[in-house]
């Protein structure tokens, strides 16, 4: 399996609060999806560049959930590679078995047996 990036993600009810905190730390909005699994579901990437030109992600997402959910995002070259792995470590699809596919990419978000998530993504290339 290869990992293309590896960074959090916060799952909130309020984005922009969320979003207005990181800016406050430095990050920029990079990048924004709407309207992900024909749901009012927003996903902000955020990007800092430190002083020595290091670079940080982090992803926020607005959805419908009763309580934030922290996770990991995780980009990959093989979608179905890494939830196999994943599956065979035990996670669970938290969608059942839909899995988000927004025509420049397909994710979803696995939830470990101990309860932590891993939103794995591949990128389409068109």
């Amino acid at each position: 399996m290869t990992i293309t990036t590896f960074n959090p993600m916060i799952v909130t009810k309020d984005a922009e609060a969320t979003i207005a905190l990181f800016e406050a730390l430095g990050f920029e909005r990079r990048h924004k999806k709407t309207g992900i699994n024909d749901k009012d579901i927003t996903t902000v990437r955020m990007r800092y560049t430190g002083e020595d030109g290091k670079v940080f992600h982090v992803d926020i997402s607005q959805a419908p959930v009763e309580q934030d959910i922290p996770s990991i995002r995780m980009n990959v070259r093989d979608f179905d590679e890494a939830r196999k792995m994943l599956e065979e470590k035990g996670f669970k699809n938290a969608q059942g078995e839909r899995i988000t596919d927004t025509g420049s990419s397909r994710s979803t978000m696995m939830i470990s047996p101990s309860g932590f998530t891993i939103t794995v993504a591949e990128h389409i290339s068109k």
